[in-house]
């Protein structure tokens, strides 16, 4: 058991380093084309799901929640909203650059929720364009995301800390409760149990990806480096995860039931897409 807890710390430590440079440029990212990043989807029009779809991707703190409170002054359309939030990958991309995936191989993910988020962005403004009402107008976003994912620090370096503190600690928690696991299952019966399932397995992974939390998207990319599900279930839960948007969309939008239609089709997207990789892998 003790051999079990040393490897969750050393699985943990010798990722402080990668993740720590890899929030040090995303801060600096962040505090250099915050607001032209919002001011660019503010004024992206018909448009909107490419570019909501493409910004989505940009590891950006908060951006997903700045979208909401776009879409909640109907700044942006549903479309667009729903395009930001399917490609939005959270954590995905610090975690992989840490654990060194193959750049090829982060680019291809990245590629392939940008492209379903701008098909599905267009395919709903299509059909419900004609009743929604898009007004170019200033929104004051008074609704500003106080987490301990999406702060905003004037400092970069502290930022950088706390994000690397949290996902840290995340990772930690992870690491040790899947070395445990493996410890009493083993190894090839719980990669069995779960990737031998390719349509419960993106079911519940859309599941995890809809908690408005980044641990959402660690677990679901923990689980994925470690071999415990599969590339549908993962793609499935990263499409569904939207980091804060969903938590701030509720808070900010009146329409509750219009913030449960764009959670399903959300949901719906990630889980249809990732049964859908997961059957062509098999």
């Amino acid at each position: 058991m003790l051999d079990v807890v040393l490897d969750a710390v050393i699985d943990t430590v010798k990722l402080l380093p990668f993740l720590f440079v890899t929030y040090l440029l995303m801060e600096w990212l962040e505090h250099k084309t915050s607001e032209k990043t919002k001011n660019i989807i503010r004024n992206s029009g018909k448009f909107g799901p490419v570019i909501g779809g493409l910004l989505g991707a940009v590891p950006q703190c908060g951006f997903s929640a700045a979208a909401s409170n776009l879409y909640a002054g109907r700044v942006i359309t549903v479309g667009t909203l729903v395009a930001i939030f399917l490609s939005t990958s959270d954590e995905m991309l610090p975690i992989m650059i840490s654990e060194q995936i193959q750049p090829g191989s982060i680019l291809g993910i990245l590629g392939i929720k940008i492209l379903i988020g701008v098909i599905a962005g267009f395919a709903i403004d299509s059909v419900i364009g004609k009743k929604q009402k898009v007004e170019k107008i200033e929104v004051g976003i008074g609704h500003v995301c106080r987490h301990d994912h999406c702060h905003c620090d004037k400092s970069v370096v502290k930022s950088s800390l706390k994000h690397t503190a949290v996902i840290m600690i995340f990772i930690f928690v992870i690491s040790l409760a899947l070395n445990m696991l493996l410890f009493f299952v083993g190894e090839e019966a719980l990669a069995g149990f779960i990737l031998d399932r390719p349509v419960l397995g993106p079911v519940l992974s859309a599941l995890v990806g809809l908690i408005p939390n980044c641990a959402a998207s660690v677990v679901i990319t923990q689980l994925f480096i470690e071999g415990v599900i599969s590339f549908g279930s993962m793609m499935a839960g990263l499409l569904a995860g939207s980091g804060v948007g969903l938590l701030v969309l509720f808070k900010v939008n009146d329409n509750w039931k219009d913030n449960v239609k764009i959670m399903a089709v959300v949901y719906v997207i990630g889980t249809v897409c990732g049964i859908a990789m997961n059957l062509l892998a098999g």
